[in-house]
Order: C-alpha cells, then structure tokens, then sequence
C-alpha cells in the first residue's frame, strides 16, 4: 500500500489548571497563598525523517494528541509539562490547513522540525494574586485549551530524477536496471501502481541519484483519468525529467504521437514541468522495428535521444552518464 495523502486531526496538549493553596504548617496558623502553576500542553510536532517512504502510518490511525498540562499543585509546586507528540513524515511533505486550503509548511530536509500547534498555557497559582490589600487570595487561572484541528498531508516524492512514459514503455526495466529498487514487471498496463523510488550509484565519483519511477500516464491523465492523475504531482520537485519512449511501437502505438502526448500532460498539469531540463530514452531497441522509429523520430524533433535496449542493455552505461552530467548542471546539491 501506497499512501501519499491523508486527513488527519490533530490536537495539541491542553495547559494545567493553576492552584489555590494556602501555607499550612505547625505553629504557622495564618499561612500565606502557595498554589503553583499548571504545566503546559504538549506541542504537536512535525519532523522530516527520509527513511520513511509515504504516509502508510497514518491511514490507519488519523487521530493524534499531545498530553495534557498538569495542574499546579500546593507549596509552589509547578504542574508538569505534557509531553509533545512529535509526527514523523516522508521528505517531500506538504501540510495544508483543511479550513482554509492554504499552505502551513513544507518538509523537505532529514530532521526538520516544525511546531504545528502549540501546547496550551499553564494557568497560574493563587501566590501571583497576592498583594497588600489582598493577603489571601483564592484566585487562579485555568489551564489554555485547545482545540482540534485538521490538516491534509500531501506527499511530494523529492527526487533527482523523474521517469515517465506510457505503460509498458520499459521504465520498471530501466528501474531494475540502473537502480537497487527492484520493481515488478509484466506484459500489461499500469504493473507498477504507485511511485517507486530507486537510487543510482556512482561508486566511482562517490555520487549517488534518486530516481523516482512514476506510474504510467496516459492521455487525459491531466483530467484525472488512469493511474497517472494521482501522481504527477511527484515529478513536480525533480530536477531532471527522463521521458522513456517505446521506440518499437508496441501495441501499434506510434513513438512520435507518444512523446507529444506526453509532453502534452504534462504541460496540461503544469506548464512549469515543460520547463524542466529532460531527456528522451528511446527503448526497445533491439526490435527491428525501432531503427525506422528512431530515424523518423529524430528527423522531426531536434533534439538528444538516447537508443537503448533494457533486454540486452544497450546504451545503458551512457544514459547513466548522462542523467548525472545533466543533474550537475542544475547547480543544486546531489545526494551525499
């Protein structure tokens, strides 16, 4: 199971009750007030943790709450402070406010912390109402409280890297291939239903690319058709965009209107993703059929293409090279 958005209520701790004591001890008949405060609420704490994947923990659990402030106690004893709760999510994660739609803050770096909602609080003790002309107060504060709140988590795969192409173009093969993840694949549509994140090593350079497999678009996946609606957003944050092409023409597909298709949902979703450095793999190359492919496809667009065969990996090493001298010139730090 694949979860990349959840509804969650949240609540933070509310704050303790201050006290109304007053000093009772031997030979001390007319003691002075003493209450002490309420402790504070727990926060509700948001922290960026990328060894977690998606928000599988809280589609089974949506509820969430701080603990509570203690009350304050006699002899100017201060309730204890609840304890936070602290949520831990997936690079990549954008909060937003269910009321209002408006954006609260974005996970994007190992340990990031934010404070979503703070704790109530402490209410104070009668010992801050005492005064000359009111010696023994019984006065006292409550505890702040606080009420729930609902957020959205959406989940934005951060990567270097973003593969995309029609079903069955070869892009769980090229995972497979040039990453450790290790996808499944099958002779029919959407095999892969959900992001899959593989890592590409450079042992040599000591470098390291995040590949983030998209499921297979197809066309209309702009206007929430197929599988690839609910995931083009993740492509969204890739520095680099590998558009795998089947250049064979399975199925009677043609590799020209595929490419423009492509191109074109993507631009329907978000005119910025056409913006995007990419680069074009042509697949399927040991089929006799693609050579003619190839030669029309570059003879109408002008622009780099990659031949390559995930079944007899051809061209592979080159595309590798490729992919990282493209994500250096982006000038933004690769993975350590």
């Amino acid at each position: 199971m694949f979860v990349d958005e959840k509804i969650v209520t949240l609540k933070a701790g509310n704050g303790g009750d201050g006290c109304a004591s007053f000093r009772r001890e031997k030979f001390i008949p007319k003691g002075g007030p003493n209450g002490g405060d309420g402790g504070r609420g727990g926060h509700i704490i948001l922290e960026c943790d990328t060894n977690i994947s998606d928000l599988t923990a809280y589609h089974f659990k949506s509820n969430w709450n701080a603990k509570n402030g203690e009350a304050g106690m006699g002899n100017q004893k201060h309730g204890s402070d609840g304890a936070s709760c602290v949520l831990k999510l997936p690079a990549g994660t954008v909060v937003y406010d269910v009321d209002t739609g408006e954006i609260v803050t974005e996970l994007t770096e190992n340990g990031q912390r934010v404070v979503l909602i703070k704790g109530g609080k402490g209410g104070l003790g009668n010992v801050h109402f005492k005064s000359a002309t009111n010696r023994a107060p019984r006065d006292f504060t409550p505890g702040v409280q606080v009420d729930a709140q609902e957020f959205k988590f959406v989940l934005k795969v951060i990567a270097d890297i973003g593969l995309v192409g029609y079903p069955n173009a070869g892009k769980s093969s090229l995972t497979d291939l040039i990453t450790k993840a290790h996808p499944k694949t099958g002779a029919y549509p959407f095999t892969t239903k959900s992001p899959i994140i593989g890592i590409i090593e450079y042992p040599e350079v000591y470098k390291r690319l995040r590949l983030a497999d998209i499921p297979g678009l197809i066309e209309g996946a702009s206007q929430n058709r197929g599988l690839g609606h609910r995931f083009l957003k993740h492509i969204e944050r890739c520095r680099l965009l590998l558009i795998i092409i089947d250049m064979a023409g399975y199925d009677n597909r043609d590799p020209l209107k595929d490419y423009e298709s492509l191109r074109n949902e993507l631009g329907l979703y978000d005119p910025m993703l056409l913006e995007k450095e990419f680069i074009v793999a042509a697949n399927k190359m040991d089929l006799p059929e693609a050579k003619d492919n190839l030669k029309r496809f570059k003879k109408k667009y002008k622009i780099k293409v990659f031949p390559i065969s995930c079944l007899s990996e051809e061209g592979i090493d080159e595309l590798k090279k490729s992919l990282l001298e493209c994500c250096e010139q982006t000038n933004t730090e690769l993975l350590p």
